[in-house]
């Protein structure tokens, strides 16, 4: 059975992105970019829903062509091409960079993919990720959280039908003061 993790930065008040979508207030230090890194390179695959799909999408592809293209940020995008991805949308019609594109009932293939041997699988964006948060399927949470609040926008957390009991397995401070908690649902 495969580990489904769920990690992000997110602002002091529990949002991924501002209102508008805006996410300029989340740029990583190199230090925390190096940690999500080291993240995708542990990952067997990943899974977005539309709308983070088309934001890495927009960039990863050639992040590493980029002019201001650091180190880790050509393997970042290398490893991003590489990986595996499954993007669930029904509003696209074509994925690339290694990805199957899913149009049907997102838990019942998560719920699949979880039954597969293989490594962990990490999941991206927040309505995709909610559903997989109700149906109980997320077994890691990897929160950075950075000090700013941003007063709406688009919450990490779902509304949920039931409670979620977790252990913190690590906490962990990064340069400008984002801290991150990763935690495991409590079985």
């Amino acid at each position: 059975m495969r580990k489904l993790i769920y990690g992000m930065n997110l602002s002091l008040d529990g949002y991924i992105a501002a209102p508008g979508d805006d996410i300029g207030w989340s740029v990583p230090s190199d230090e925390l970019f190096q940690f999500w890194s080291d993240q995708l390179q542990a990952t067997d695959l990943t899974l977005y829903g539309r709308k983070l799909w088309q934001t890495m999408s927009s960039y990863w592809p050639t992040g590493d062509q980029q002019p201001n293209a650091t180190p880790a940020k050509i393997e970042f995008a290398r490893r991003w091409r590489d990986m595996s991805k499954v993007v669930f949308s029904s509003t696209i019609d074509k994925v690339d960079w290694n990805t199957r594109l899913v149009t049907g009932d997102a838990v019942a293939e998560i719920t699949r993919l979880k039954a597969e041997d293989g490594g962990p699988m990490d999941i991206g964006g927040a309505t995709l990720a909610g559903a997989a948060m109700r149906a109980g399927l997320i077994d890691e949470y990897v929160l950075a959280t950075a000090p700013v609040l941003v007063g709406g926008g688009t919450p990490f957390f779902t509304a949920l039908d039931n409670w979620v009991n977790l252990n913190l397995v690590e906490t962990r401070t990064f340069p400008g003061g984002v801290v991150l908690t990763r935690y495991e649902t409590r079985r």
